[in-house]
């Protein structure tokens, strides 16, 4: 998995966020017995040592956690730890030695828990505990591996989870949207905070003419062509961005969702903010399109677990083929994140009204994608994975469409939440799949 530190201090430093906003609170729990009871590892092992060199492998490696270390040699230790330590974003508890007990206790907390077989010290009480706890659908993960990056790998999924309860989404909309905001608040911890139409617009008008040219001259000179927009266009959607940012940056929120269509075509928004879109993603921030806030937090999710940007799209299966077709008009150009490679772009007018100005993105092939949708209402998560084949040059529908290999028939039989998915790059099942238990989600693959 790919270090979120350099990403989420490079945001957090850009908006002048608290640093607390980062921290990520963890409590270490070693369990074993006394080392003169005759058991596994055996009787007279040194636990002490061994938790010393456990504590600076963790220290090294997660610098960036704030780490409190306990020892439990019984469940009652374990409820004095919980009682004492309840203020963690979630607990880890490294099985030294069976049979102890606290690591039902603790995972019966309620949050992110991690149990670890130090190997052949505490394998036979983290099967149990672990069966018990999927029995009881706590968000529990369980580690049993030899390579201690596995570990390290697990703990950063549970800075996943405590990024996404500080984090705020801007939506734009007339629309009441009481019902949606509450649901993601209550499932995921997510603010989300509404913002008229006329508030965007009005930063539109402010927006600095000067500071617009720029972009739009840099987005026009970085395109391989620009097809049907204006210069006059492209300097609206660069001043849609800019009105975008500024948004972002008073309210020191990661993300904006924007009711698009609906306003555009009724005349309450004075550009489109495909371009805009475009810009947010490549930064490592988030632009998302028609208010849809399943969409936001499968993007935001996204981004804290791998660093990329997500593309929405409107799924066009081709069974023929065994394909899915991915297009919408708002796609990135860095996939990889902020810090990679840039694939080619075009400037396109917006597809379907055939007005305002998008992009048409050339995405890497031959490589494996994953695409998700979330489902705050229902806890629940979708997931199928496929291999990107081709760019897809077609007059009809949105401009980018990215044909990816996939099981086709069966994703069609088990889709389920309207149209909308979220496409990015690498194969992220497992990590997903452990994610989702640590969110208390469940997990559908559609491709199964």
């Amino acid at each position: 998995m790919r270090s979120l530190k350099i990403y989420v201090i490079s945001l957090l430093s850009h908006y002048n966020v608290d640093i607390a906003y980062m921290s990520c609170r963890i409590c270490v729990v070693f369990s074993h017995p006394s080392s003169d009871i005759p058991t596994w590892p055996y009787k007279g092992y040194d636990y002490e040592a061994r938790k010393k060199e456990i504590m600076d492998l963790l220290k090294k490696k997660l610098s960036d956690f704030d780490i409190t270390f306990k020892t439990a040699m019984s469940s009652k230790d374990g409820e004095s730890i919980v009682k004492e330590v309840s203020d963690v974003d979630g607990y880890i508890v490294y099985m030294l030695g069976i049979w102890v007990g606290a690591g039902y206790t603790i995972a019966g907390a309620g949050k992110p828990t991690i149990l670890v077989d130090d190997l052949y010290c505490g394998s036979g009480e983290l099967i149990s505990t672990y069966a018990w706890a999927k029995s009881e659908e706590l968000p529990v993960l369980a580690v049993a591996s030899s390579d201690f990056e596995d570990v390290v790998k697990a703990l950063k999924l549970i800075k996943v989870v405590t990024l996404l309860k500080k984090s705020k989404i801007i939506v734009v909309t007339d629309r009441d949207m009481r019902k949606t905001s509450e649901t993601i608040k209550s499932s995921l911890g997510v603010e989300v905070l509404k913002v008229s139409s006329e508030k965007l617009n009005q930063y539109y008008r402010e927006a600095d003419l000067g500071e617009a040219e720029k972009w739009a001259e840099k987005w026009i000179r970085e395109a391989l062509r620009v097809i049907e927009p204006s210069r006059d266009e492209i300097i609206k959607a660069a001043k849609m961005y800019l009105a975008m940012k500024k948004l972002l940056e008073e309210e020191k929120a990661i993300a904006i969702a924007i009711d698009c269509l609906t306003l555009v075509y009724s005349n309450r928004l004075e550009a489109y903010p495909c371009l805009g879109f475009f810009q947010l993603n490549n930064e490592g921030l988030i632009g998302a399109c028609e208010a849809d806030l399943s969409s936001t937090l499968a993007m935001l999710i996204i981004r804290y677990l791998t660093g990329e940007p997500g593309f929405i799209s409107d799924p066009v299966f081709d069974l023929s083929k065994s394909w899915i077709v991915y297009a919408h008009c708002v796609a990135p150009s860095m996939v990889y994140g902020p810090n990679g490679p840039v694939n080619p772009y075009i400037i396109r007018s917006h597809a379907e009204d055939r007005s305002g100005a998008s992009t048409q993105s050339l995405m890497p092939l031959e490589e494996y994608v994953t695409t998700i949708q979330v489902n705050p209402f229902e806890k629940a998560m979708t997931i199928h994975i496929g291999k990107a084949v081709a760019n897809i040059d077609d007059e009809k529908a949105c401009r980018t469409k990215l044909a990816v290999e996939v099981k086709a028939d069966r994703i069609l039989e088990n889709w389920r939440w309207g149209w909308h998915r979220v496409t990015f790059y690498g194969n992220w099942l497992s990590e997903l799949r452990n994610l989702a238990r640590l969110m208390g989600f469940k997990v559908y693959e559609e491709d199964k």
